[in-house]
């Protein structure tokens, strides 16, 4: 390959495609934690200089997954597409079933 070459280097955000199936990966993930635990609430995390914005949801024994997200209204209308209550940890914290269950898991 040649110093100047022509094909273009990826910048982590991916073709089209790519971020079509990871968006629809996620959702899947979502779909089936929903679906197979009990009381899942879900939590917006703020994007910070050193992690991406995400959506975390929780359920009542504490057990929970997160995944990257664009922004807030997106994380909204997923946890809505759920039909599960929405939170902003920067609001409300993270629920103690949360910290319960990683300090149980550690």
């Amino acid at each position: 390959m040649g110093l100047f070459s022509r094909k273009k280097k990826k910048d982590g955000a991916g073709t089209r495609r790519e971020q079509k199936a990871a968006k629809a990966a996620t959702l899947e993930h979502f779909r089936s934690f929903v679906a197979t635990r009990v009381g899942v609430e879900a939590y917006f995390e703020e994007p910070t200089p050193r992690a991406h914005a995400a959506l975390l949801l929780v359920a009542i024994d504490g057990e929970w997954t997160r995944r990257r997200i664009p922004d807030r209204n997106t994380a909204a209308d997923v946890a809505a597409s759920l039909e599960i209550p929405f939170y902003e940890v920067i609001k409300t914290g993270y629920p103690d079933s949360m910290r319960r269950y990683n300090a149980e898991h550690r």
